[in-house]
């Protein structure tokens, strides 16, 4: 019976919203509700199904929050299916369907001999295929407990989280982090550290949008990333409490609480965490310039990091009519980090003797808060999907940063060398305003329009003050000390038209985006900007096309086309003219001259499942003009020590293109046992030179990623996951393969309310990146630990949520149907 029930769903679904009605047939639209028989509670995402009297599948919809659904049937008489994940099946023999129908409300029972068949279909990562996007809900993903959100994209296929905690997407680092389809402060405006702060738990999905259409921002010329947090829709009172502890050092407790009556919807997810996250890293530079005495400096860091947070997120929705919602949610994150790195450099002369020899110590105390409002406004005209939605969003984050460098002489002569206190206070602002309007057009077609402005300012002030010898009397460096001023303005109209004919369908859009960059430094020497040109203001206007075609070649087989054209904004950090001070040689800068890239993208994908598999597969191919490459390049600068200073610079290279192919598998042979592995291979090509110098590079690489899920005996589930890297280089630089392993055990208690885990986040303590740089003037060979390995211990319980109907609704394998309408 189960099986019936998600085969239907899954035929349901595949033709959900846009199913047609027979020849000559004239529709009536059937209403009705659906819902639990013991506690009358209305089931979300329950299947209605109409089959006629030779059995073939006529019409079908799902139903909404409320239970309720209303679908647009031909004349006729039908037996009418209704079914729902660990539900027994309920049929309707001989209904007429003559005239506009509201049919009895239906109390559908819990079907006890499929629970375990439940279990194995909501605990697994899955994909739902849409025009626009791949929609991966995590399931029990046991490796992320006491994880973050970082971590736990580094699960998600064709999403790969490198050492530094940098995102890409299909090896592409241009891609755009949204949190509930909205840019926010809680992904850090762009700066991926913020979401190392925020705890897995809280996520329900993941969106991966390679080709997306016009309704969205054309941010990201790789395609966007968005993150939807958890928000309960069962009636009444539940939630979930979930404590971490591990080591290094760690724990963690959240709690989710959500309390839904008709009317309205209140939830929370409140989180507080302490983290000792240590890592490493290790420099090697070989000179090869007349004059330099020590050729070859050698650094060794050890970073110790302390991290300290409280996150919480509080929202409430109210139905002001039974039409019209509104929603208002909040969001707070508090930080308190301590990092200490120690830089320990060894100089070396020609004939390999060490020289000299220096100990750099930087204890940096970091206090960051960062918060959210944000009001929705939802207005449904009538049952076809004709809405408008209304949205207001601000986000503040600030940060104040203290850093205090210590160094001395080790060798040949000990002494204590100047020290530095360096501040950084930023402040981040962003308001977000943004309306949608759908309009159903006939049976099949669909129309959208709307408007969004995002204006954003951060402030940064960075002051340096170096102290006068040893005496213990700091002066200000006003070479270095700045206020720097990023302010960056969209503004954005878009129209897109969708439709179906058979197994065809098509959505077509354009977006028109104005983008004003301005930035000023004040509070600096004048002589600072020979270099650069400091202060900056320009508009780049663009417009946006996309193409996005889907055919069926079966009930569980599909081919996808997407074409679309985006834009790869500077972020605020590439540029700023002004050096990082955690080492004097080997320093990272911003570029203010750097311009936004533009991209033209193609993507082709297969889609087939059979009953226990599911396969996704895609060709991909792009082309960006004004490419961000980032070089190494020796400044002319030495240190008080006669080192020479390295310099890493974005700059805009004159073309990338990039080709890949890409193919995920989700396969349950079994109940006891669930596996689902994905490759991603590519190649870029790419073309430019700066200051007189080639940087052409042509590379190859890919990445793969492996799962698997056991049910051991005593019902222990036993996960491993494996990621590989591939090398990668460019003109510069050659990067080694990462190989990275976590492992994780769970087991259910007290009736399944709770759940005991322990998991192990990089096995091996391989996670490392391990380059080699080579230039005209010097050659580099480096290696990088972000964080070593970590050994978790966790614990859930859950109140009045049971574990097998956490995921309930759209669970069957999987949809792939053809939808025009949700908000991004």
């Amino acid at each position: 019976m189960q099986l019936k029930a998600l085969t239907t769903l899954a035929l349901i679904l595949f033709v959900i919203p846009f199913t047609f009605g027979q020849a000559n047939a004239r529709n009536y639209t059937v209403k009705g509700s659906i819902v639990d028989e013991q506690t009358g509670q209305p089931l979300e995402f329950a299947t209605v199904s109409f089959f006629n009297a030779t059995n073939d599948l006529v019409a079908g919809g799902i139903t909404e929050i409320d239970g309720k659904y209303s679908i647009s049937v031909p004349e006729g008489v039908y037996t009418v299916q209704y079914d729902y994940i660990s539900y027994k099946t309920v049929r309707k023999e001989n209904v007429l369907v003559n005239k506009t129908t509201e049919l009895p409300p239906v109390r559908m029972a819990l079907d006890a001999a499929s629970l375990d068949e439940v279990v194995v279909t909501a605990e697994t990562t899955e994909v739902v295929v849409r025009l626009d996007k791949k929609i991966y809900n995590i399931g029990k993903d046991l490796t992320t407990s006491g994880a973050t959100v970082s971590d736990a994209l580094n699960n998600v296929p064709s999403v790969t989280v490198d050492v530094d905690g940098a995102i890409n997407l299909r090896g592409n680092g241009n891609v755009q982090i949204l949190i509930n389809g909205r840019p926010s402060a809680l992904a850090g405006f762009g700066n991926t550290d913020a979401l190392r702060q925020l705890p897995a738990e809280t996520i329900e999905r993941v969106e991966v949008i390679t080709s997306p259409s016009a309704r969205y921002d054309a941010e990201g010329s790789a395609g966007i990333i968005n993150i939807v947090l958890k928000k309960d829709k069962n009636l009444g009172f539940n939630g979930s409490i979930i404590s971490n502890v591990g080591f290094p050092w760690g724990a963690s407790l959240t709690g989710n609480i959500n309390y839904r009556q008709k009317k309205f919807n209140i939830f929370n997810t409140t989180s507080v965490r302490y983290q000792e996250s240590p890592g490493n890293g290790f420099f090697r530079n070989d000179f090869d310039i007349d004059g330099i005495e020590n050729p070859t400096v050698i650094e060794d860091r050890d970073i110790d990091r302390i991290r300290r947070g409280i996150t919480t997120n509080l929202g409430i929705t109210y139905n002001l009519t039974d039409r019209s919602t509104i929603t208002a949610s909040g969001f707070y994150r508090t930080g308190n980090d301590d990092d200490r790195t120690g830089n320990f450099t060894d100089e070396f002369d020609a004939s390999n003797t060490l020289a000299e020899q220096t100990e750099r110590i930087e204890n940096e105390n970091e206090i960051g808060d960062s918060y959210q409002v944000a009001l929705n406004y939802t207005n449904n005209f009538d049952d076809n999907g004709h809405n408008l939605a209304v949205d207001l969003q601000y986000d503040k984050r600030t940060e104040e940063a203290s850093n205090f460098i210590e160094e001395r002489a080790a060798f040949p002569d000990p002494e204590t060398l100047p020290a530095e206190d360096i501040t950084t206070d930023e402040s981040r602002d962003n308001y977000l305003i943004q309306a949608d309007y759908v309009l159903p057009i006939g049976e099949n077609a669909q129309f959208e329009a709307g408007y969004r402005g995002q204006f954003r300012e951060t402030v940064t002030d960075f002051q340096v003050l170096e102290e006068v010898g040893t005496s213990g009397v700091f002066e200000r460096n006003g070479n270095l000390s700045n206020v720097f001023t990023f302010q960056q303005d969209v503004n954005a109209i878009y129209s897109q038209y969708g439709n179906k004919f058979g197994k065809f369908s098509f959505l077509l859009g354009l977006r028109y985006e104005s983008t004003r960059q301005q930035g000023a430094v004040t509070e600096i020497d004048p002589t600072v900007g020979d270099d650069f040109d400091v202060d900056f203001d320009e508009t780049f206007d663009g417009l946006f096309p996309t193409v996005n075609l889907i055919y069926e070649l079966g009930e569980s087989e599909n081919i996808t086309f997407g074409y679309n054209r985006r834009i790869n904004r500077p972020r605020g950090f590439f540029v700023n003219p002004f050096p990082s001070r955690s080492s004097e040689a080997n320093i990272f800068q911003g570029n203010p001259g750097l311009n936004p890239a533009f991209a033209s993208a193609f993507d082709l994908g297969y889609l087939k499942r059979w009953e226990k598999l599911t396969l996704t597969s895609s060709v991909y191919y792009q082309y960006e003009t004004d490419a961000f490459q980032f070089i190494r390049e020796n400044t002319g600068d030495v240190t008080p020590n006669g080192v020479p200073v390295v310099r890493t610079i974005p700059i805009n290279l004159a073309t990338n293109e990039r080709f890949g192919a890409e193919a995920g598998v989700l396969y349950n042979p079994t109940k006891w046992l669930r596996l689902n592995g994905s490759f991603n291979f590519f190649r870029f090509v790419t073309e430019g030179e700066f200051n007189g110098t080639d940087f052409s590079a042509d590379n190859t690489s890919w990445f793969a990623r492996f799962s698997s899920k056991v049910t051991l005996p005593a019902k222990i589930d036993w996960q491993t996951n494996a990621f590989y890297r591939g090398p990668r280089e460019d003109a510069q630089t050659r990067n080694k393969g990462i190989l990275s392993i976590d492992l994780a055990f769970a087991k259910d208690l007290f009736n399944d309310n709770a759940t005991l885990g322990f998991n192990v986040r990089d096995l091996f303590n391989s996670r490392k990146r391990i380059s080699e740089t080579n230039t005209p003037t010097f050659t580099q060979e480096s290696e990088f630990q972000w964080r070593e390995r970590q050994f978790t211990m966790s614990f859930t319980y859950r109140f009045n949520q049971q574990k097998r109907r956490q995921q309930r609704g759209r669970q069957g394998g999987g949809d792939d149907d053809f939808e025009f309408q949700g908000r991004p």
